[in-house]
């Protein structure tokens, strides 16, 4: 067995997919020390920086003090707090659904959610770009799996028109997470209506950034309620951890007795329902809209500069920026070569992404100055053309 597994490691090395951490120390914000480098953070999820926002530190610090560190139990038996049920109403009216139900992650609420809905003898219609998370809760639930191409809504109306049958769930990404798009949600949406389906949107890169007030992806396409799962997560532009799924009441009182991850799983602890509290309610005020236009003005000068350096960049608008690079050992090297600059953004290599479609995936954060945007800019082309990937 020690043999196969050394193998298996070392195959993993050759091909350039070899994995390892990098530690960060200290607060997760603009600037880190990451291996002991100061450098300028260009991959965390941590959007409008609200990871160490006083707001959230002390939410979670007065919770630990009145409720202590632990739920003790899961939801169904004694794990239910009221700072639950109060985050999830919170939630509801953020998305102004009827109810919302709170996951301990977002691939929790993926896995839990899709089979609570869809079994054998239903069908799912997937992006082909769809997050793992999503593909694992198909599989999960025995339906069929049937996948359209990435964001062609055309392609999934004939596929429905051929295969649908039984329960139909579509089921996308709001912004897909390594390439930085949006989903065409509006015709989704028609789609929906027309074939009798459900939709569900994972919008995990859209909650706190898109949309009136950061309500999301769907907000900003208009059918915030023509889709029945708004799935999100409290861990990335909202700088706390967990997930959620707006729905209707009818519906969260079927998850509640159907998801397994929900079901099985000792509930989130006071601290982090209060820090996620705290960052729903922050994101709907004016330091909300404030920090979202600054996101948007860092976002619109990074992609603007490096297309004008002649880099090929993805069609997109969210601060989600990718450079493909296709070779897995190529995109390590500029990883590598960027933090030796002071620079931390990592590659993403399969299974993340395709294979022949590896790439440094960047992301802005509403912390960033001008700057260190312009900075990061010049450094990433200064090695792009050293590498000669520019």
């Amino acid at each position: 067995m020690q043999r196969t597994i050394q193998n298996e490691l070392g195959e993993i090395k050759k091909q350039g997919l070899l994995r390892s951490t990098r530690v960060i120390s200290g607060r997760q914000a603009a600037r880190v020390m990451c291996n002991g480098l100061d450098v300028l953070l260009l991959c965390s999820n941590n959007y409008l920086g609200l990871a160490d926002h006083p707001a959230l530190s002390a939410a979670s610090i007065a919770a630990i003090q009145r409720y202590g560190t632990s739920s003790g139990a899961s939801r169904l038996v004694s794990g239910t707090m009221e700072l639950h049920e109060e985050l999830e109403r919170a939630v509801a009216s953020f998305k102004k659904s009827e109810a919302a139900l709170v996951f301990n992650s977002g691939h929790a609420a993926n896995t839990g959610i899709i089979p609570a809905l869809v079994g054998r003898g239903d069908v799912v219609f997937s992006d082909r770009l769809n997050h793992a998370s999503i593909v694992d809760g198909i599989i999960l639930s025995g339906a069929r799996l049937v996948r359209y191409p990435h964001n062609d809504y055309r392609a999934l109306s004939h596929l429905m028109e051929k295969h649908a049958k039984g329960r139909s769930l579509i089921v996308s990404d709001g912004v897909f997470s390594m390439d930085g798009d949006i989903a065409p949600l509006a015709e989704l949406a028609e789609i929906k209506q027309r074939y009798g389906a459900l939709l569900m949107v994972d919008d995990a890169h859209g909650s706190g950034v898109l949309g009136e007030r950061g309500r999301g992806s769907a907000d900003l396409c208009g059918v915030g309620n023509d889709v029945d799962i708004q799935m999100g997560t409290f861990g990335k532009a909202l700088g706390s951890f967990g997930a959620y799924a707006a729905v209707s009441a009818e519906l969260r009182d079927l998850l509640i007795n159907r998801a397994r991850s929900f079901i099985f799983s000792t509930a989130l602890p006071p601290s982090v329902l209060a820090a996620s509290l705290a960052a729903v309610e922050l994101v709907q005020t004016p330091e909300g809209d404030t920090l979202r236009e600054q996101l948007d003005a860092n976002t619109r000068f990074f992609r603007d500069s490096l297309a004008d350096a002649g880099f090929k960049l993805p069609e997109g608008s969210t601060q989600i920026v990718p450079i493909v690079i296709g070779s897995a050992v190529t995109t390590m090297q500029f990883s590598e070569a960027l933090l030796a600059e002071g620079l931390f953004a990592q590659g993403i290599r399969p299974p993340t992404v395709p294979a022949g479609t590896s790439r440094l995936r960047f992301t802005l954060m509403a912390t960033h100055t001008h700057a260190d945007v312009a900075a990061a800019v010049e450094r990433i082309c200064h090695v792009g053309r050293r590498l000669g990937v520019v």
